[in-house]
């Protein structure tokens, strides 16, 4: 492929190697039915609250019945075909209260590069502010990621290109994006200046983070390592200090200029361990993998493959909950796409029989994991079926 060819695949398909699946079906409306991509965020007392994307429009609604049925949804924004629409790039969402916090991002031009908006309701969701831009940078923001830490504040990480595009024309040309980050201790109303994890990472995968018992914070994504590899690392951030140490998950050996749309997942149990999962296709491994760290990312086990052998595995996500570890992924055998999970009752040192979950024919979204505090759920959105939300085991 010629460097043209490379950067129209890089921008445009991001995922031709995992067939159909991904791929949504035409389906006219801004409505639940027609949506790409829908996140969660399940609130203590049992309230879910579900943003999507759908029609170029950001939408979000309410659920007292675990996602069977929904309220009127509020349309909080509306960018028609510049909206990045897609699994990755989904809307982020954090609930405290009456508090409400919506990110998400849209294209400003025809050359992919992007703006993160935000959008606040402090009345749980009856009022929704105008979009505003999170920072006043003009270069480009993509692929916001969103989590409250335990102390409250809201951690927002996404894919910043103002140091790549600085360096454009110079003897020190930067590839991908950047990771950036920042901090909001008012509810998201206002945000600390930002700051830059890592100058050099993939421009178009999602950024996974957690909190650590102690306090720390911690992303994992895929970074560009020297010779334009493109594998996965984790990394501390701090609103205070400066960032810790990139610290490689695997060496994959994943050469590529083209853009996988295949963020990881990480979690941090209550022991500390990192529990992360990826998708690679490297020259030393290809597939979906996991591994573990007890020692803070300074090494990690060595990667086991995830998924049935012969079949399109993607899409892993995790969740922890003291120790006790669920991974789930989508798996495709040509037909079907469906949903496993492998879990552990130990911090990872062994696993429970891999089982499915959830299946369907034709589109779906990513699998994602909630909890409330006593049950965990699967979150899956699938043309066929609509929104499910299945319990699939308790908090211990």
């Amino acid at each position: 492929m010629g460097g043209m060819a490379n950067q129209a695949f890089a921008q445009m398909d991001h995922s031709a190697h995992m067939g159909m699946m991904d791929k949504p079906n035409t389906c006219q409306g801004s409505g639940l039915e027609c949506a790409n991509a829908a996140t969660p965020f399940l609130t203590p007392d049992g309230r879910l609250y579900l943003a999507w994307t759908a029609g170029g429009v950001v939408s979000i609604a309410q659920s007292i019945d675990l996602g069977r049925t929904f309220n009127n949804p509020a349309q909080v924004a509306e960018h028609g075909k510049s909206l990045d629409a897609g699994g990755d790039a989904r809307p982020q969402l954090v609930v405290n209260g009456q508090h409400i916090v919506l990110t998400y991002a849209f294209f400003k031009d025809k050359n992919w590069n992007a703006q993160i908006n935000k959008v606040l309701s402090d009345d749980g969701g009856n009022t929704f502010s105008a979009p505003v831009s999170i920072v006043a940078d003009t270069s480009s923001q993509r692929f916001p990621s969103m989590l409250q830490t335990p102390d409250g504040k809201i951690f927002l990480s996404w894919i910043d290109k103002r140091i790549v595009n600085a360096s454009k024309g110079t003897d020190h040309e930067l590839l991908g994006g950047s990771i950036a980050y920042s901090f909001s201790n008012d509810g998201g109303v206002h945000f600390s200046p930002e700051k830059i994890a890592n100058q050099s990472s993939c421009e178009c995968c999602r950024i996974a983070s957690a909190t650590d018992p102690r306090g720390g914070l911690a992303i994992a994504y895929r970074a560009i390592f020297p010779g334009g590899i493109r594998d996965h690392a984790t990394q501390f951030v701090s609103e205070a200090e400066s960032s810790g140490p990139i610290r490689r998950i695997s060496d994959d050996g994943w050469k590529t200029d083209v853009c996988p749309h295949q963020g990881p997942s990480i979690v941090i149990s209550s022991l500390g361990t990192f529990h992360v999962a990826w998708f690679t296709l490297g020259s030393k491994r290809q597939g979906v993998f996991y591994a573990n760290s007890h020692n803070q990312g300074a090494s990690y086990s060595t990667p086991s493959r995830i998924g049935a052998t012969g079949q399109a595995i993607s899409r892993p996500y995790l969740f922890a909950s003291g120790q006790h570890i669920w991974l789930v992924w989508k798996q495709f055998d040509g037909q079907m796409s469906a949903i496993y999970m492998r879990e552990s009752l130990d911090d990872g040192r062994t696993w429970l029989k891999d089982r499915q979950l959830s299946q369907t024919m034709g589109y779906s979204d990513h699998p994602l994991i909630i909890g409330d505090g006593q049950f965990v759920y699967l979150s899956w959105l699938t043309r066929a079926e609509g929104y499910q939300l299945i319990k699939i085991g308790a908090v211990r």
